[in-house]
């Protein structure tokens, strides 16, 4: 009996190479291995992926079971018929995790990285007939959120809205939206508003009307590290910055989803804009929005 998991980042997936003293090919396999007796096969997935490849796993709760039956096999010097289960689990790892790197010295493994998918797939990487099998029934998780966003516009110096930039950890790093985040099971929205432009932009915001209701679909790496078909319905809030006076934005939440913070010039969001700032298509359906509200 052994457990693997199926650990996938965009288009590459993680790897163990077998040792020279399991094959002298290489080959390459799911990290994983052997369930000790009375362990949780959850367990042992999280276990044996620390020790071939350095990395901290989380797994799913959802298997799927190969059998894989060698009648004339060789197995530690004798001929056997061995018989295995193999348990496969959907697992990731953070998406800021180092390289990874095998732990275990002397083991079934030698390597531990992560490969093109496409190679893999196409047999251009020499792989054990487990890995095709548990990647052609790998279904991508799917997962859909309802989030509170803001629109908050200064008028002094220039006209200026308040957008966040996306961290490694977030949805397309590097890209700058609109302030908010996930509405929590029971939470109302404008509470959600509330907490999240705390926790983003360190401000405390009056919400007002909604100006529209935004859609967002995409795959990628959850801030789990986990590849989903992600599917974000957005609730957008008009707002405004509570109290007088210059207030400088700044990121309360470490180590988050949210890398940076600031008042950024709307001239800077026009097409053909001499400096322009990469936003999501969403934002500027929201601020189109904003414009007809205020308009």
């Amino acid at each position: 009996m052994a457990a693997y998991a199926v650990i996938l980042r965009g288009d590459l997936v993680l790897l163990s190479r077998l040792s020279d003293r399991i094959t002298r090919h290489e080959l390459w396999t799911l990290p994983g291995g052997g369930v000790d007796h009375g362990e949780d096969p959850r367990d042992a997935v999280v276990r044996e992926v620390e020790e071939e490849t350095g990395l901290s796993a989380t797994v799913g709760s959802t298997v799927r079971v190969h059998s894989f039956h060698q009648a004339d096999a060789w197995r530690r010097g004798r001929r056997v018929d061995a018989h295995a289960l193999r348990l496969v689990y959907e697992g990731w790892v953070p998406p800021d995790s180092p390289a990874p790197q095998t732990q275990e010295v002397g083991g079934s493994t030698m390597e531990a990285a992560w490969l093109p998918l496409p190679a893999v797939l196409d047999g251009t990487v020499p792989t054990t007939s487990l890995v095709k099998e548990a990647l052609a029934e790998a279904v991508l998780a799917r997962k859909q959120r309802v989030a509170a966003y803001a629109v908050v516009v200064r008028e002094q110096p220039e006209p200026a809205v308040l957008l966040v930039q996306s961290s490694a950890r977030g949805p397309h790093p590097g890209s700058w939206l609109l302030p908010g985040g996930g509405v929590e099971h029971g939470e109302e929205p404008r509470d959600a508003v509330l907490r999240e432009l705390r926790e983003e932009t360190g401000l405390d915001v009056a919400p007002g009307a909604v100006l529209d209701v935004v859609s967002s679909h995409f795959t990628g790496t959850a801030p789990s590290g986990r590849h989903e078909d992600f599917h974000s319905l957005g609730l957008v809030f008009s707002a405004t910055v509570a109290g007088a006076g210059d207030v400088d934005p700044r990121v309360e939440e470490v180590d988050g989803t949210t890398a940076a913070v600031a008042w950024v010039p709307l001239a800077r969001l026009e097409p053909g804009a001499a400096d322009p700032v990469e936003v999501r298509p969403w934002v500027r359906e929201a601020l189109d929005a904003w414009r007809r509200h205020t308009s």
